[in-house]
């Protein structure tokens, strides 16, 4: 789940030119971070959360980024590799070659999926290169998501992001706080002209991963400390089962539309506000940037965020996801340049040059940026921010998930029903592993 104005492009292997910028033409050439005839050289396949980013203004920051950390090594070359469009595939093919060992030196690696490489133990110990004060000012969710069995730590989750409630003040002056609320003022909206609530609806992790944040606000859990699931079963299913219906009913009582059962992109809440045809829209925090670029200003004002409604006003949650650094190289010398390119790049400068939520606490009172009230509103929701869980299963779940609530938002299945299949095959996923 990251920031949908930046697009990932090209195939792992492909080769790129990078902007002609002055201050890079010495250290960057190509796919060439450093001298070429510097002994050391390590790959590091990436996002374009680099100087490859589409965004000009954010290509060059991020290669006097990378210009100033290879000043300081002038020993080494970085090989730069582009992750393809379909992240899923290309992390789930980085996996099968590091299992091989023919992944990457040092990669990006998305929390999504972070625990299947810490279960297949491919990823290198950060441990020794990240001080405990340092850990320490992780939020928790984060911490955990890094740590392994063992307590050392095995990447390191750099920036983050989370899910709001999106509202046209003009429309709905006040910001919804519980499920009832937020039902009535879509229903206002609808008689205003608008189409009611978007959200995620069809096969598309947002689908699971947004809505998930209703089941976690009642203290719902989707697997056991074995990573078994459990939402299935006895209060979880409970849980679990009124926080679908919670969905259900937005559509069937008209409050939302019926096509949020075909939404799978954060762009198309976008494309809504700045056609006026929505008031209310369940988004993440990187879009509140993107709006302010794609309305007039007069238009942006009459936009606000709010926590995601609860089932009472008390019991809040929000799904938080975001990306790591993580080695795959054996070789000591490699996994301590990786580490420093996870701080020295990532950890502060690349979440104050993309705005881009910190991992710990304390950085947002370094960057000015994350000063804003904007910012200030998105660090304290974090609080109550969770992860996805650390089980290798979780893909099948939220596949399970997705298909569940196609069934649900259309009214072609029964909740209970569809929820019963979905955790049944969620948990023959499970004990096939």
């Amino acid at each position: 789940m990251r920031n949908k104005a930046i697009t990932l492009a090209l195939a792992a292997s492909t080769m790129f030119t990078l902007p002609q910028l002055s201050m890079a033409q010495d250290t960057i050439t190509g796919d060439i971070v450093g001298k070429p005839d510097a002994p050391n050289k390590m790959v590091f396949r990436m996002t374009t959360d680099g100087p490859r980013n589409n965004e000009p203004a954010y290509a060059q920051g991020y290669s006097k980024l990378f210009n100033d950390f290879i000043a300081k090594r002038p020993d080494w070359q970085i090989e730069l590799q582009m992750m393809s469009g379909d992240i899923g595939q290309e992390q789930a093919r980085m996996l099968e070659q590091a299992k091989s060992g023919q992944a990457p030196d040092c990669a990006a690696v998305d929390s999504f999926v972070l625990p299947l490489f810490k279960k297949a133990g491919v990823l290198q110990s950060f441990s020794p290169y990240f001080s405990k004060d340092e850990i320490a000012q992780l939020f928790p969710f984060i911490r955990d998501g890094i740590t392994g069995a063992d307590g050392n730590i095995y990447a390191w989750w750099w920036s983050t992001d989370l899910r709001v409630l999106y509202r046209n003040k003009e429309i709905v002056p006040d910001a919804p706080q519980t499920w009832d609320e937020l039902k009535k003022a879509a229903l206002s909206s609808v008689e205003q002209g608008m189409e009611g609530i978007l959200f995620n609806g069809s096969r598309y992790e947002g689908t699971t991963f947004d809505w998930l944040a209703n089941f976690w606000a009642q203290g719902g859990k989707l697997v056991d400390d074995q990573g078994k699931p459990i939402f299935g079963e006895g209060e979880n299913r409970e849980k679990f089962i009124k926080a679908v219906n919670y969905y259900r009913g937005l559509v069937e009582s008209g409050a939302a539309p019926k096509r949020v059962a075909t939404l799978g992109s954060y762009d198309d809440f976008n494309a809504a506000a700045a056609a006026g045809t929505t008031a209310l829209f369940v988004g993440g925090n990187w879009q509140y940037a993107q709006l302010k670029t794609a309305l007039d200003p007069e238009e942006f004002a009459k936009w606000s965020f709010s926590p995601l409604p609860g089932p009472t006003a008390d019991l809040r949650s929000t799904g938080t996801g975001g990306w790591t650094v993580a080695a795959f190289s054996k070789d000591p010398a490699k996994i301590k340049v990786c580490a420093d390119l996870a701080r020295e790049v990532y950890m502060g400068p690349a979440n104050a040059l993309q705005e881009q939520l910190p991992t710990r606490a304390d950085l947002y009172d370094k960057y000015e940026v994350f000063s804003s009230e904007a910012n200030k509103t998105f660090a304290a929701a974090l609080k109550v921010g969770q992860a996805r869980p650390g089980a290798p299963v979780y893909p099948e779940i939220s596949n399970q998930i997705q298909i569940m609530m196609g069934k649900v938002l259309t009214g072609t299945q029964a909740t209970e029903a569809a929820v019963d299949e979905a955790f049944s095959a969620s948990l023959s996923a499970f004990k096939r592993s």
